[in-house]
């Protein structure tokens, strides 16, 4: 059985979820990364240089304003949910994305051995919210099938969103 009523906090919550998880990182990102990057550096030899060289350069200026640009796509994500009663595509691999994108803070947080940006909302907050709406997208029969592609696929995006994000958060910054 379906239900096809859809409320708001299914669509729009998605948007409230990422602001919360996101203040975490706001909070914590750049602070810790400064403090945590030396010993990142020796524990993870491997990682090649330019890498390290990009996360050290992250100021709080840049981080904010690339939360800033994230917000405008999970915004336009929740919009177009909410116009479409769940339906939307964006929408709902935006949801998928995010839920993805909480284990991989939990992942990080395991590498790091550490509580990492993010790693504190992503069980409270990004994951049970994920899988809140995407129960409620199921009951009302609007849900999309993922697979193993669609996982990848989700990830990927999620990660260019975020590359994008600080591309255009790091110009922003450096003009204003």
């Amino acid at each position: 059985m379906t239900d096809t009523r859809l409320d708001p906090l299914v669509t729009y919550g998605l948007f409230l979820a990422w602001a919360v998880h996101d203040a975490e990182e706001l909070a914590r990102g750049p602070r810790w990364l400064r403090e945590e990057l030396p010993g990142l550096r020796e524990r993870f030899p491997g990682v090649p240089e330019r890498v390290w060289k990009a996360m050290e350069s992250v100021d709080e200026r840049e981080f904010a304003a690339a939360v800033g640009v994230m917000a405008v796509v999970v915004a336009s994500a929740a919009v177009a949910g909410a116009r479409s009663g769940g339906r939307s595509g964006f929408y709902q691999g935006a949801v998928t994305g995010f839920g993805l994108h909480g284990l991989v803070h939990l992942a990080q947080a395991a590498v790091a051995r550490d509580v990492t940006p993010g790693a504190a909302t992503s069980p409270l907050v990004v994951i049970p919210f994920s899988l809140w709406a995407r129960g409620r997208l199921r009951r009302a029969g609007v849900l999309r099938p993922v697979g193993a592609g669609g996982v990848a696929a989700g990830l990927a995006v999620a990660a260019g969103a975020t590359v994008a994000a600080h591309g255009v958060g790091r110009r922003l910054a450096a003009r204003f």
